[in-house]
């Protein structure tokens, strides 16, 4: 069966994804791909890599950042990381590092290109899309200089998908920069969380 089929099944896409291993030798903590999603997903978040704590418990967002994105959303952990609510699609599916500088390495540049369409392709009831940092919008929202400039627009993509910062602490200080994302952006995006999750 050709990957990306219509006869594939988010099953059987979700065992190869779990199963993949193709950058295991960049990993310093080796494989472990996180990603979750079920068939009646309505909210599909692309996100950028887990982190240390996400990749030592085997769940995504389960750390601080997890927590502010949630609280953005208006949603309890259950409501979160119930498959069948929202699908956690992040851009490299495992924890990819550190860097030099102290912050994580990019998500691998294999993962989305091999696992994206098709996971998309067999979550037929998403009605919203997040992009979630900078790796996201700029694979999926190509175009904008800046995250900033991307979110700013967020008008442009709404009620289908909406760009956002990435929820982890370093955001407090662009938060108190841009206040417009407090007054403006978080309301509509918790408004638009209702509707669809209804």
């Amino acid at each position: 069966m050709a990957p990306g089929s219509v006869d594939e099944n988010l099953e059987q896409v979700l065992r190869e994804a779990r199963a993949c291993a193709v950058c295991a030798a960049h990993l310093p903590l080796g494989p472990l791909p996180l990603v979750r999603a079920g068939a009646g997903a309505r909210i599909l978040i692309i996100s950028q890599a887990p982190g240390t704590k996400a990749h030592n418990s085997d769940l995504s967002f389960n750390d601080p950042s997890g927590d502010r994105l949630r609280d953005w959303l208006g949603v309890d952990r259950d409501t979160f990381y119930d498959p069948d609510s929202l699908a956690l699609l992040p851009m490299g599916f495992c924890y990819p590092g550190r860097l030099n500088s102290g912050g994580d390495a990019p998500p691998r540049p294999e993962c989305a290109p091999l696992w994206h369409d098709r996971i998309r392709a067999v979550l037929p009831k998403v009605a919203l899309t997040l992009f979630v940092g900078s790796h996201a919008i700029h694979h999926y929202l190509p175009g904008y200089k800046t995250m900033t400039a991307a979110v700013a627009d967020w008008r442009a993509y709404v009620p289908d998908a909406l760009p956002l910062p990435h929820p982890s602490w370093r955001t407090n200080a662009w938060e108190r920069k841009n206040p417009w994302f407090t007054n403006e952006v978080l309301p509509a995006l918790g408004a638009k969380v209702r509707e669809v999750l209804g």
